[in-house]
């Protein structure tokens, strides 16, 4: 984790004019921290961070460069295709969100501190928080979370107990996207793995525009169904890519 300097809430209220936006990180050890304050930093382009799952503290993280997988440019390779294409798991929608959670924060480094998935929790019952999760008859192999407002979908972290699992999460999760409607989906950071599936990286001018317009957009997480099979997924990124 970079250097940071410290937050307040009052000051992350304020954060369009506050210190510390060339930065990478912040910190906030507040307990005041809530979810609607943390709602309000992704409406800024900013997103919460801890160094391990006990840390009380939070950072505040607005990174130069940010990761986002294009919606009309997600690739899926022969090698997934195969993998959505045997259907031998099952895909849901917010069935178990802290389940997917914990997988995510299940491994020996982790950003998702006790407090962070509290807050997140909140945000799932506030209706903004969502999972994907990918199941077979062993049970729960995989997942992905995040936050939607407006047409802006943010991926906070995903998980897999299985070959392949979160990747079909991934793609589930975009035919999903698309068909509610979203603008913009926020991979924070972009890795070697997100960048293999159509993940790139955007300057922080870009990101903030990209950002403005997703979040005056509507677009509905909730009420457009899964697609009914991973031959129907990979049919539909095919023809919208």
């Amino acid at each position: 984790m970079p250097p940071a300097t410290r937050l307040s809430p009052a000051i992350v209220a304020q954060y369009p004019k506050g210190p510390g936006r060339d930065g990478q990180s912040m910190k906030d050890t507040d307990p005041d921290l809530t979810a609607d304050l943390l709602l309000h930093a992704y409406t800024t382009g900013i997103f919460p961070m801890s160094e391990h799952r006990n840390d009380p503290e939070v950072f505040w993280v607005e990174p130069r460069r940010r990761g986002i997988i294009p919606l009309d440019g997600f690739r899926i390779s022969r090698s997934l295709a195969r993998a959505l294409r045997r259907d031998d798991y099952t895909v849901t929608l917010n069935r178990d969100f802290m389940g997917v959670i914990e997988g995510c924060a299940d491994r020996t480094e982790t950003w998702i501190s006790d407090k962070i998935a509290g807050l997140y929790e909140e945000l799932h019952d506030a209706g903004f928080a969502h999972s994907v999760e990918v199941r077979d008859e062993t049970g729960l192999i995989g997942g992905v979370y995040g936050v939607a407002l407006g047409g802006a979908f943010f991926g906070e972290s995903m998980f897999s107990r299985r070959t392949n699992a979160s990747k079909i999460a991934l793609a589930w999760l975009v035919a999903h996207l698309r068909n509610g409607g979203f603008r913009l989906f926020d991979t924070q950071f972009l890795t070697s793995h997100l960048a293999s599936l159509g993940g790139i990286e955007v300057s922080r001018a870009e990101y903030r525009s990209l950002l403005a317009e997703a979040l005056a957009y509507p677009a509905d997480f909730t009420t457009p169904a899964l697609p009914r099979s991973g031959h129907e997924v990979v049919q539909f990124n095919t023809q919208m890519s």
